[in-house]
């Protein structure tokens, strides 16, 4: 599958004393798991401790949206990147410009996709990754767990409807790029 590199852990230090893991991501950061902080994006990060204390890791060469079991592609790799700090402009979460399209990663050959509809984004997302776990063990031969790791590799949790409540569309996007 075609590899999209980033950074699954960036943020700076919260403004709290004490000692701060990067689970749960807040925001300043930390373990966001977000694949479009990929080549070429500018992020801004609200700085709220003295000297801000940019970490960053966890690097992954390829993840679909919503890392949905916990596993990306993980790789070592070499960050190049270049901070500037722009005063007055922090943003009360992280925010991202990116340099062009993010969504073409892996259209070539176009989607499966298996929907969550109701009131619950949570279970409309798992039930969307269990649909796609279904498709994959039932049309492709997949154990489960299989099914589910390659889910988190490279497909994609979207929220496609939010305006008619009470129930709301959540699909998952599985490339097809994949099988061949």
């Amino acid at each position: 599958m075609p590899l999209k590199p980033f950074c699954g852990t960036i943020g700076v230090a919260p403004g709290a004393p004490g000692r701060h893991e990067v689970l749960p991501p807040r925001r300043v950061g930390g373990n966001m798991d977000f694949r479009d902080l990929s080549t070429g994006v500018v992020l801004y990060l609200p700085i709220e401790a003295p000297g801000a204390l940019l970490s960053l890791g966890d690097t992954h060469a390829v993840q679909g949206d919503g890392e949905v079991c916990g596993v990306a592609l993980e790789s070592p790799m070499t960050v190049t990147l270049t901070l500037d700090l722009v005063k007055g402009a922090a943003p009360a979460f992280p925010r991202v410009v990116t340099p062009g399209p993010v969504t073409r990663h892996l259209d070539a050959k176009g989607y499966e996709i298996a929907t969550g509809i109701g009131p619950d984004l949570m279970e409309s997302a798992r039930n969307a990754v269990r649909g796609m776990i279904d498709v994959l063990t039932k049309e492709h031969g997949m154990s489960p767990v299989d099914a589910y790791i390659l889910c988190s590799v490279c497909g994609d949790l979207r929220i496609n409807e939010i305006v008619d409540r009470p129930n709301w569309v959540v699909s998952f996007y599985f490339p097809r790029v994949v099988f061949d």
